[in-house]
């Protein structure tokens, strides 16, 4: 089993992939759903950190240091340069307040400075906001957005014929790397005998809402 199956086996022992009917906030109909929000205990935490780390070393792509938008984007962050570091790679990182700070060291940025190819760790990206924004401050900085991080890839269409990994792929002009993917899922789906009565469902989800 390869790391993008691991995971979403690991999501479904976690109890954060459920499947069902879930209503999106697009207002559809979903036979599953995906919260990282609930990898909510150490042990968890670190084995994300982990699957994270394999999806970076598999996709090559060059980077200098890591950041995490607010909020989801923290605690990800942190323990992703920690697992890196157990990795023999010790990056810098940083992340990003909601509100800037007026007294202290100030800003908005805690952590690192921003500089050189800095690679965004974030759990989804739905609307692609979080995005937008560490992009403009990543620039603001004089560093360059080497990439985004996800944990996976809904393969969704937005509100036009792109999924919003590809819209942010085509905007910013850099790789989405995703732990797994919706299809990923459904090749989970099938292979394994107790969720493959939810097969059907995901797939017809697919082929609705889904880009190739």
């Amino acid at each position: 089993m390869d790391f993008h199956q691991e995971f979403i086996e690991f999501s479904v022992r976690q109890q954060v992939l459920r499947f069902g009917e879930f209503r999106t906030k697009a207002g559809r109909l979903s036979p599953y759903f995906f919260n990282a929000g609930l990898f909510n205990r150490g042990a968890a935490l670190d084995k994300l950190a982990g699957f994270y780390a394999q999806a970076i070393e598999a996709s090559g792509i060059p980077v200098d240091a890591l950041f995490g938008p607010a909020y989801k984007g923290i605690p990800l962050v942190a323990v992703l340069a920690v697992e890196l570091a157990r990795r023999g790679r010790d990056l810098p990182f940083s992340f990003n307040r909601k509100e800037a700070k007026d007294h202290g060291e100030g800003g908005s940025i805690v952590g690192a400075p921003l500089a050189g190819r800095v690679l965004i760790v974030d759990d989804v990206i739905s609307a692609g906001t979080s995005v937008r924004e560490s992009v403009e401050l990543i620039r603001a900085a004089g560093a360059t957005p080497a990439g985004v991080v996800i944990a996976l890839d809904r393969m969704e269409r937005g509100s036009g014929e792109l999924s919003a990994v590809q819209e942010v792929q085509r905007l910013y002009g850099m790789p989405v790397i995703a732990v797994a993917t919706l299809d990923d899922l459904l090749r989970f789906l099938r292979q394994s005998p107790d969720f493959r009565p939810n097969e059907d469902a995901v797939a017809r989800y697919r082929r609705t809402y889904g880009v190739a």
